[in-house]
């Protein structure tokens, strides 16, 4: 599932200079200003950002076509009448569009109790990120991580794009709530994300600037 995402992630992380200050581990809050449908009233998880790019996921749009249970079963991971089986996490987990970039990928966002040798990338003490088939393989038999959200596609950006961006009052940013990415209902989280600014919703424009 990781294929060449995967790769430029690590190596985006692998030439990060100690002492620079970039935003991975943050959240992006998309401002009004960014009226691309793909990044609407979206929250980002970023999990790299270097001079290289950056790549995040967004965690608040779910697919509405397809399942976390129906995706175990195109995978052959189950077999159709498994599907009733499936721990209780399991079954109410959704699977959410990550972003316009290779969108047959699967990437993994999850708590940090569950760690696979050569396969899963910590990004902070709390948060790992795991892009192969055993992630799920061990979600639907009950060993996964405590938190999981899986994402198809990702959001990425070439150098110092982010940064204009931002620079833009394209996003906001912030330091990420694992609770929001893994706790919140999916139509809280842009709100949610907005509150730990101190920010009303209601009162963002596309003038305002980034935090």
């Amino acid at each position: 599932m990781l294929g060449t995402a995967g790769r430029q992630l690590r190596s985006t992380r692998d030439h990060m200079t100690i002492g620079e200050s970039y935003l991975d581990g943050q959240f992006l809050i998309s401002m009004p200003g960014i009226e691309e449908s793909n990044f609407a009233r979206t929250v980002v998880y970023l999990c790299a950002h270097s001079a290289d790019g950056a790549m995040g996921l967004i965690i608040n749009k779910p697919m509405s076509h397809l399942s976390f249970r129906d995706l175990l079963v195109q995978l052959d991971i189950i077999s159709d009448d498994k599907q009733i089986k499936l721990p209780f996490a399991a079954r109410g987990m959704k699977v959410h569009r990550g972003g316009p970039v290779e969108t047959g990928r699967g990437f993994v966002l999850h708590t940090s109790d569950y760690y696979l040798e050569n396969s899963t990338l910590p990004i902070n003490d709390d948060i790992s990120l795991t892009a192969t088939l055993e992630i799920l393989k061990a979600i639907a038999d009950g060993r996964g991580p405590e938190h999981a959200m899986l994402a198809l596609g990702y959001a990425g950006w070439a150098p110092g794009q982010l940064e204009t961006e931002i620079q833009a009052n394209g996003w906001l940013t912030c330091a990420a709530d694992p609770a929001i990415i893994f706790e919140a209902d999916l139509d809280q989280r842009y709100t949610r994300a907005l509150a730990s600014l101190g920010i009303d919703p209601a009162l963002l424009s596309s003038e305002s600037g980034h935090a």
